[in-house]
């Protein structure tokens, strides 16, 4: 008689030989969007390292925002659930793979039996006892490969977690660098607001000794308390904002960030950075975490039709065992002892109800939802890069109209001030003129916020940030 090991070593390598599945044969399905970015007078620019290949510490110049950036990636709740996901994922993986190999377990114990006088041979009640120890393995022969099936999908689900991370940590990045830079241009609003509020007031007095002189009329000062209590408001305003823009700093960073971290102006925020190129649609997006996420998903649901597929063969399981029995413990391990067993089974699906073909409709449907999920994954980057490429184009031009319509604001209220004082215009003149220069110079603080957050959205929506 050969012996069950044997039989069981040689069904595993029978099976591992097999190694198949009834899973469909994956393939990527089209990108849904056009081969070109379709921007306003933009010229992408061809050369230069790949958003996603560039790391943040490259791309963020400044030593106080890298500084700001490590800290979120370490204190961050959210990119450490994120991990912590990953470590589960990981887990189920492990947990999953086993199921390929045979489990082996040891085992010992002790059968005691009292046998009544009834029963007993010799008239007298006795215990019975029997100590044994066994070593025994099971294992299923995959031969239609429901298990590998399994254990495809559970890898890419663990897969999936660990771009699920990527994506988080881009998105860190990129709402650190955001919220950076807001702080600074609050404080440049409200260092603003402080500044109109300082000079109306003192065109406030100059106006009320002029009233009390008789040279001025109760109109121009109610006009001109008017301006300055809009720019006190405006500060008390602005003070608030700038105290959110902190928080909102911190809670992505996960702890508190010191003043010294803290970016002084806008202007000086954010340096210079290398020229992203925005390449071809079909070369980013496949790239981007969130994409390979949708992907990995839909491979996952692939694998599922292959389990689901399996499930109406036969399911083929061994179980064997080894060790000795005894009737006393400390003959447990004599001569003549040994025992072993043998219990191959095999099991065919019969009647179900549908359970079996509804489960395989289901997992199909899945997959179709995963297709439908990773097309619009790549129709929602695909906006994001061409929203991001649209505002880029324009920007500068914003930005340097913005600039002269400042210059201009002041030369404005610099002449109306000379006539004003020269008795050739009225008060309300110069009040109008200084209005639009505050709001020419809080336009321009706009602006220029606007330019350097597309900077860090082109970034991010091109796959930047994970390195």
């Amino acid at each position: 008689m050969i012996p069950p090991l044997r039989v069981l070593c040689a069904a595993l390598a029978a099976a591992l030989a097999a190694g198949c599945t009834l899973a469909p044969g994956y393939e990527r399905p089209a990108l849904p969007v056009p081969s070109a970015w379709d921007t306003p007078n933009s010229e992408t620019t061809s050369e230069g390292a790949a958003a996603s290949e560039l790391p943040w510490r490259d791309y963020f110049t400044d030593t106080r925002l890298r500084t700001i950036i490590e800290l979120a990636l370490t204190n961050n709740r959210d990119l450490r659930i994120a991990a912590l996901n990953i470590e589960r994922a990981r887990a189920m993986y492990r947990i999953q793979r086993a199921d390929i190999l045979p489990s082996v377990d040891l085992a010992g114990g002790q059968n005691a039996q009292r046998v009544p006088e009834s029963l007993s041979q010799t008239g007298q009640p006795y215990v019975s006892r029997q100590f044994s120890t066994t070593a025994n393995a099971s294992w299923e022969l995959d031969f239609f490969g429901r298990i590998r099936s399994l254990n495809d999908q559970a890898i890419e689900t663990y897969l999936a977690t660990e771009e699920a991370r990527r994506s988080s940590q881009i998105s860190l990045v990129a709402e650190i660098s955001n919220a950076w830079l807001t702080l600074a241009a609050d404080r440049e609003l409200l260092e603003l607001a402080r500044r109109t509020f300082d000079t109306q007031q003192k065109s406030v007095e100059l106006i009320r000794k002029s009233f009390a002189a008789g040279a001025a009329s109760a109109l121009d000062l109610a006009q001109a308390r008017t301006a300055m209590e809009r720019a006190r408001a405006d500060s008390a305003r602005y003070t608030a904002q700038l105290a959110r823009a902190r928080n909102a700093l911190a809670l992505l960073a996960g702890t508190s960030v010191p003043e010294n971290l803290q970016a002084g102006t806008l202007a000086g925020a954010l340096s210079s950075v290398t020229d992203l190129p925005a390449g071809v649609p079909s070369e980013v997006l496949v790239k981007r975490p969130d994409v390979l996420y949708a992907e990995h998903m839909l491979r996952a649901a692939n694998a599922n039709i292959g389990a689901a597929r399996a499930a109406f063969f036969p399911r083929i399981a061994l179980t064997a065992g080894a060790g000795t029995a005894s009737g006393t413990l400390d003959g447990l391990f004599d001569s003549g002892t040994r025992l072993w067993t043998f219990a191959p089974q095999i099991s065919l699906p019969i009647f179900h109800a549908g359970a079996l073909r509804a489960n395989l409709d289901r997992s199909e449907i899945e997959r179709n939802i995963q297709i439908a999920q990773y097309e619009k994954t790549i129709q929602t980057a695909f906006r994001e890069v061409a929203d991001a490429l649209a505002d880029r184009a324009t920007l500068a031009e914003q930005i340097d109209a913005r600039s002269e319509l400042v210059n201009a604001a002041n030369e404005s209220y610099r002449l109306s001030e000379a006539r004003y004082r020269s008795g050739l215009d009225s008060h309300l003149v110069l009040l109008d003129a200084q209005r639009s220069q505050y709001a020419a110079e809080q336009e321009l603080i706009a602006t220029r916020l606007a330019e350097a957050s597309n900077r860090v959205v082109l970034y991010k929506v091109l796959g930047g940030g994970w390195k």
